[in-house]
């Protein structure tokens, strides 16, 4: 496996959810796999999980492990063509991508949308410089439209808690899970439910997404799903509940891109709280945190057994030394 962005990159979906399992029992298998390997992690954005998980994963593999936070002690980046570099920004993205590249065998990237330009954000302008320049094997921590690795995590502990779920026939006997949209003071990126979406639509699930209107996903990740406008009937009869704020996607509503379409105070009705959870089939409730309590969903949810978010979180460092062991096994 030479990139990492999407659920195809990863092949048979139910061999890698195997060799997941295999690495959880022994975590230091691969040890020597990674024995004078070099992962270089480059965050853009802010990051807590998603680093130290990865870099667990790297240690569990044998691998040494350089950190760039690209905004704390390196050069700001400009990552335009044909700027006239006169500003604040020292060095362009095509000389650094290539001395990074020196450095290491492989590069991890994070680099959020900048929910301004669309067609820049969707185009994942800034990880395909990467993949082009560098010339090493490039994994996803996180781009402008998708987050790979949170939702392999995400899928790994949905299996946990549904057994039989590679192994089920018949859309009527599949697990279902919903992705619900819930309110938030800020506008956030569509990574999270992208790339959720996209791995629930590759799982042996049945998928609802509920939203208001005009914060469709894009088709390419909604895929096959249902989308119900009215949360109450998408809860009913989950077996999974996982809620996500996003901006506006801009499908239905190009001029909205990355807005929030409505004063979050009037949409409190969308968090996720008890009576939203006795809609369902006794659901898990999954958040790929942080996340923002009593705006997305109230203490009581959040801290019941049902609960899923700490180890939903642990499996970020499973999915990560999958990945990577993949990357190493194809240098």
């Amino acid at each position: 496996m030479k990139s990492f962005l999407n659920v195809q990159d990863l092949g048979d979906l139910k061999l890698a959810l195997a060799e997941a399992q295999e690495i959880k029992k022994e975590r230091y298998k691969y040890v020597e796999l990674g024995r004078n390997k070099t992962a270089l992690l480059v965050f853009f954005n802010n990051s807590l999980r998603t680093r130290l998980s990865t870099q667990k994963a790297a240690l569990n593999l044998g691998m040494n492990v350089i950190v760039l936070d690209v905004n704390a002690g390196a050069w700001k980046l400009e990552t335009e063509r044909g700027v006239i570099m006169d500003g604040d920004k020292s060095e362009h993205l095509l000389e650094a991508i290539p001395v990074m590249a020196c450095y290491c065998d492989m590069i991890g990237i994070r680099s959020f949308a900048g929910l301004t330009d669309r067609e820049y954000d969707y185009a994942e302008t800034v990880y395909n410089q990467f993949v082009k320049y560098s010339g090493k094997p490039v994994f996803a921590m996180e781009t402008a439209t998708v987050h790979p690795l949170q939702a392999f995590a995400d899928l790994i502990t949905i299996e946990e808690n549904a057994p039989s779920l590679t192994g089920r026939a018949g859309g009527e006997s599949l697990p279902k899970v919903v992705l619900t949209w819930a309110p938030h003071p800020k506008s956030l990126p569509q990574a999270v439910p992208n790339s959720f979406a996209e791995w629930m639509n590759a799982a042996d699930v049945d998928f609802v997404i509920t939203h208001p209107e005009g914060y469709e996903l894009d088709p390419k990740f909604v895929g096959n799903a249902r989308v119900e406008y009215d949360q109450k009937k998408a809860f009913e009869g989950a077996d999974f509940i996982y809620a996500k704020n996003w901006s506006c996607p801009g499908v239905t509503r190009p001029q909205d891109y990355g807005k929030i379409l409505h004063d979050y105070h009037t949409m409190t009705h969308w968090t996720v709280d008890a009576e939203h959870m006795s809609w369902t089939n006794n659901a898990k409730f999954m958040h790929c945190l942080p996340v923002r309590r009593n705006m997305i969903v109230t203490d009581d949810v959040i801290e019941a057994p049902t609960s899923l978010v700490i180890p939903e979180a642990a499996n970020r460092e499973i999915s990560a030394t999958v990945v990577l062991k993949r990357i190493l096994q194809s240098l």
